[in-house]
């Protein structure tokens, strides 16, 4: 079974508040017959289109292939939130790395942040400041005052504002979190209009966008400076570069890289307009994301709705009841909107890894992969695009820092990865619940 295929109609956007509200997007046609590119990028979410965007504004002929619709896969559809730093804080990349190279990954993180923001600011979609982290006890409270002091002494960054159980609670209108901090930042905005402004803006530069064109294989090139030929369902791209961009979508594409890049599924609703009742929700146009490992995330829509994310799976098909899944919840952090209707609920596919670092790859002398943002990559994902333009341009130190970085398969091979990965998951979500 193909994820590409299983829980989606082919070429529609998913249940989204997102693809209700964005302005209806044009169609691309499907790739037909033969054509010739420079490079040929694999997938239309924020690391293929904005790759093709670098590399069309630099005068190479771009061809993009997406087996459904522009921004159709996570970019689309995640909770929009631009956040600081890597995933992983930087004690842990001082650890995995060493504190130069930690240094070197928090000022490419920053990089990251301004290059979104610039693209959405060109695509003309608002960026709202302001990301609070929730904390559920007083230790881990303590851990996040610790790390805004860390990165403030060592990092030079001051954006972030510790809080107590009270400072937070103005914030955030719940009673589930005894403090945390707020960065100030960080922000968000519209994920999916941020997709279709970064493809409106690869078009331009002369980048062509094929949709409805599902890739069933790659033969690669021997040699660095051989062709290689990338097939559809209908026709094939000879290209001297290939870049995939399929995240958690890689499937069969490659192997190695697949082994490394584990894809899961999470899930969001959005409430009816709350009207004078966002107040009881946050004081203020902010996004937040708690501690818990299953990570609860949320903000508010432009017209006055909750977005709410929580919950993940693992395997091809999402649950029945997305609503549900996620109205339960929703109503832990709070219980004072029992009675409010849900609108729209939808579920998307991410990729995480072992150490929850992206993976960059080479998997073939003119091929370069970068997947597994494991949920932190709305910037990131975007910097990867750039970073594999410049390596195809020769220019590959930052591609090289990131690829550099240990990265295991997940054990169990390809019989076991998948309920191992499951006894984890439910691991950590008995710990949630517990509030270990």
């Amino acid at each position: 079974m193909d994820l590409l295929f299983s829980n989606d109609t082919r070429g529609a956007y998913p249940p989204s508040l997102y693809a209700d509200q964005v302005a209806r997007a044009p169609d691309r046609p499907a790739l037909r017959g033969e054509v010739r590119a420079d490079v040929a990028v694999v997938g239309a979410g924020y690391t293929g289109l904005s790759a093709a965007l670098h590399l069309a504004r630099a005068g190479r002929r771009v061809v993009v292939i997406e087996a459904h619709r522009a921004g159709f896969g996570a970019s689309g559809r995640n909770g929009g939130q631009v956040g600081s730093g890597q995933r992983l804080e930087v004690d842990e990349l001082e650890r995995m790395a060493g504190p130069a190279a930690a240094r070197r990954l928090w000022d490419m993180a920053e990089e990251a942040k301004a290059l979104t923001l610039s693209l959405a600011r060109a695509s003309g979609v608002a960026f709202h400041p302001g990301i609070a982290h929730a904390a559920r006890t007083t230790a881990e409270v303590a851990h996040a005052h610790g790390m805004a002091d860390r990165l403030a002494r060592d990092y030079g960054y001051d954006r972030i504002e510790k809080l107590d159980r009270e400072g937070l609670r103005a914030l955030v209108k719940s009673d589930a979190y005894v403090g945390g901090d707020i960065d100030h930042g960080s922000g968000h905005l519209d994920p999916l209009a941020l997709a279709l402004g970064i493809a409106g803006q690869a078009e331009a530069a002369g980048a062509v966008i094929h949709e409805l064109s599902h890739v069933t294989r790659i033969d690669h090139g021997p040699h660095a400076g051989a062709t290689s030929r990338v097939h559809t369902d209908a026709g094939s791209v000879l290209c001297d570069h290939v870049i995939l961009a399929a995240n958690g979508y890689l499937g069969r594409l490659d192997r190695h890289v697949a082994a490394r890049v584990m894809p899961i599924n999470n899930f969001v609703v959005a409430t009816e307009p709350l009207g004078d009742r966002a107040r009881d929700v946050l004081a203020r146009d902010i996004a937040v994301h708690d501690t818990r490992f299953v990570v609860n995330y949320w903000r508010m829509s432009p017209d006055g709705r909750l977005i709410f994310g929580g919950g993940e799976n693992v395997g091809y098909r999402f649950p029945r009841d997305i609503a549900g899944k996620v109205r339960r919840a929703m109503l832990q952090v709070y219980p004072q909107l029992r009675d409010v209707a849900i609108t729209h609920a939808w579920g998307g596919t991410l990729a995480i890894t072992m150490n929850r670092m992206p993976v960059f790859a080479r998997p073939a002398p003119n091929c370069l992969s970068a997947s597994g943002y494991s949920g932190h990559g709305v910037a990131l994902a975007n910097l990867a695009g750039k970073l594999m333009a410049q390596a195809v341009q020769g220019q590959s130190d930052g591609f090289d820092v990131m690829a550099a970085l240990p990265q295991r398969p997940f054990p169990g091979g390809a019989a076991l990865r998948l309920p191992l990965l499951v006894a984890g998951m439910s691991w950590y979500g008995l710990r949630d619940r517990l509030g270990i």
